[in-house]
C-alpha cells in the first residue's frame, strides 16, 4: 500500500513549510526557531505564505519555487488549518525558600496534572478559552512530554489578510505566555494526481528551561483505497490473502488437536502462531480503517469552513503499515530458514540419486564400534571369513541375548537396522533418474528421527569405549 509518490509528496511539503526562510532573514525557518520572536516571524511569514499561495507572485524566490515544483495547483487545502496551545499553571514547581522573595511565579514541565484549564488574556474568543477535545486522535508524544488533546484552539480564516491580522493581534496581546508548553499547527492537503492525502503537523515545544524545540510530522496516506484498476487488483490480492489465512489457521488448529501440548514445544510452531496473530491484527486494522474512512471522510470533506481532523485516520494507517512490516519480517525469517533446510536436503538426495555416497556411513561406523567393543571383552570372536558376518536379524538377536545384551539395546538395534535399510533403499538407489527432488515433510521427519537415533547410539558407544579404555588403563 506504499509507493514512491508518498516520499516525494512528503519531501516537497517539508521543503515548503520547513526550509522556506523568512523574507530578508535566510537563516530563519521553522527548523531554526529558538525564541518567541522567531516563532511569530515564521507564523506571519513562511506559514502564511505557504497556506495562502495566491500572493507568492510578489516574492521572486517563492515564484521560482512555484514554477519548479508546481505544488500550488497540484495540492488542495482541505478545510482550514488549526492552531492549538497547551499551558501549565503557575506554582506547578517549588521554589527554594531563599529565592521565594525574588521569584513570585514558577511554571513546571507539562503533565496532565499541571495543565492549565482556566481562561486567560482577553477571554473573548476560543483562543483565550480552554476547550476540551472532541476528536479520537491519539495523544502526541513529543520531545518533552506526552500531550493530550484539547487546549486553547483557534482556526485560521480562508482570507490571508484576516489570518495575518489574527496573528498580529495574538502577538500583541501575548497569547504565548510563560506557561505555554507546546503549540500545534495542523492542516491537511490532497493531491488528486496521485490520490494521496498529506496530513501535516508542526510542533513547537516550550521547555521549562526556556527556548523552543521544533518537530514535525508529514503523513502521506492513501485514504481513498479503490479508485484505479491497480487498486482493484490489490483488493483481489487482499481477498486471496484472507483465504490463505483461513486455510493456514484451520491447519494449525488441526495440528494443535493432534499433538496437543507437544505442539507448543516447537519454536517453529510458536513462530507460526505469531504470524497468524499478526495477520489477524493486520486484517482487523485494515477493516477498521476502511470503516472509519467510509463514516468520516464525507463529513470531513463537507466542512470546508472548519478544521478537518484527518490526523486520526493518518495515525491508524501508520499503525496498519507498521503491523504489515512486522508481519512481513517474521514471514521472511520463516520463507528463508525453511528454504535453506529444504535446499540442503535436496542436494543430499540428489547426490544419492546419481550414485554418490559419503566417504563413510555413520551406521557402519557404529556397527564396527560395537564389534570392536565385544572383541575387546572377548564376548565375540573375530571372524576371518567375510561371508560369516552376514546373518539374519533373528540369529543376531538371539546371539546378542545369549551374550547378555539388554533387551532394550537389542530392540533399538533392530529398529536402527530397519530404518537404515528403508532409507538406503529409498535414497541410495541408482535407478532414480531425477538428480534434484524436493524432500517431503514425511521424508524429512524420517531423516530427522534417523539422525537423532544415530546420535544417541554414537553417544552410547562413546561412553562404552571410555569405560573400556579406563579398564584397559587399570590393567
Amino acid at each position: 500500500m506504499v509507493n514512491p509518490h508518498m516520499y516525494y509528496l512528503n519531501k516537497v511539503m517539508s521543503s515548503l513549510f520547513l526550509d522556506t526562510s523568512v523574507p530578508g532573514e535566510e537563516r530563519t525557518n521553522f527548523k531554526s526557531i529558538r525564541s518567541i520572536t522567531d516563532f511569530w516571524k515564521f507564523m506571519e511569514g513562511p506559514l502564511l505564505e505557504g497556506l495562502y499561495w495566491d500572493s507568492w507572485y510578489n516574492n521572486q524566490q517563492l515564484y521560482n519555487l512555484k514554477n519548479s515544483s508546481r505544488i500550488y495547483y497540484e495540492n488542495i487545502l482541505l478545510g482550514v488549518p488549526r492552531v492549538r496551545q497547551l499551558k501549565v499553571r503557575n506554582n506547578t514547581c517549588k521554589v527554594y525558600s531563599s529565592f521565594q522573595s525574588l521569584m513570585s511565579e514558577c511554571y513546571g514541565k507539562y503533565t496532565s496534572a499541571n495543565e492549565d484549564l482556566s481562561n486567560f488574556g482577553l477571554q473573548i474568543n476560543t483562543e483565550w478559552r480552554y476547550s476540551t477535545s472532541n476528536t479520537n486522535s491519539p495523544w502526541h508524544w513529543g520531545f518533552l512530554g506526552v500531550y493530550r488533546n484539547g487546549g486553547y484552539i483557534f482556526t485560521l480564516s480562508k482570507s490571508k489578510s484576516e489570518t495575518k491580522n489574527k496573528f498580529i493581534d495574538l502577538r500583541l496581546n501575548s497569547w504565548i505566555t510563560r506557561g505555554t508548553r507546546v503549540i500545534f499547527i495542523d492542516f491537511s492537503l490532497y493531491n488528486a494526481n496521485v490520490n494521496l492525502f498529506c496530513i501535516i503537523r508542526l510542533v513547537a515545544e516550550f521547555p521549562a528551561t526556556g527556548g523552543i524545540l521544533t518537530s514535525w510530522q508529514f503523513y502521506s496516506v492513501k485514504l481513498l483505497r479503490y479508485v484505479s484498476y491497480y487498486d482493484y487488483f490489490i483488493a483481489s490480492c487482499e481477498i486471496t490473502f484472507c483465504i490463505f489465512l483461513f486455510v493456514f489457521t484451520t491447519q494449525e488448529v488441526k495440528k494443535i488437536k493432534e499433538f496437543k501440548s507437544a505442539y507448543f514445544k516447537s519454536i517453529w510452531n510458536w513462530l507460526e502462531l505469531l504470524l497468524l496473530l499478526l495477520c489477524f491484527v493486520a486484517v482487523s486494522f485494515n477493516t477498521y480503517c476502511n470503516v472509519q474512512i467510509f463514516l468520516l471522510l464525507g463529513q470531513l470533506l463537507e466542512s470546508t469552513e472548519q478544521y478537518s481532523d484527518f490526523y486520526f485516520l493518518a495515525c491508524w494507517h501508520i499503525y496498519y503499515n507498521n503491523i504489515i512490516a512486522i508481519t512481513i519480517f517474521f514471514a521472511w525469517i520463516k520463507n528463508m530458514f525453511l528454504a535453506i533446510i529444504n535446499d540442503t536436503y535436496s542436494e543430499v538426495k540428489a547426490d544419492y540419486s546419481i550414485g554418490r555416497r559419503p566417504d563413510f556411513e555413520l551406521g557402519k561406523m557404529i556397527q564396527q564400534s560395537y564389534k570392536n567393543v565385544l572383541e575387546k571383552f572377548r564376548l565375540k570372536k573375530a571372524r576371518k571369513d567375510e561371508d560369516k558376518k552376514t546373518k539374519g536379524s533373528g540369529d543376531l538377536a538371539e546371539q546378542a541375548r545369549r551374550e547378555g545384551f539388554d533387551e532394550n539395546e537389542i530392540q533399538k538395534s533392530e529398529q536402527m537396522k530397519k530404518w537404515k535399510e528403508r532409507l538406503e533403499k529409498k535414497y541410495y538407489s541408482t535407478e532414480i533418474q531425477d538428480d534434484y527432488q524436493p524432500v517431503t515433510q514425511e521424508e524429512f521427519r524420517e531423516l530427522f528421527l534417523y539422525a537423532v537415533e544415530l546420535e544417541k547410539e554414537l553417544h552410547y558407544i562413546n561412553l562404552k569405549l571410555n569405560q573400556v579404555m579406563r579398564k584397559v588403563s587399570a590393567l
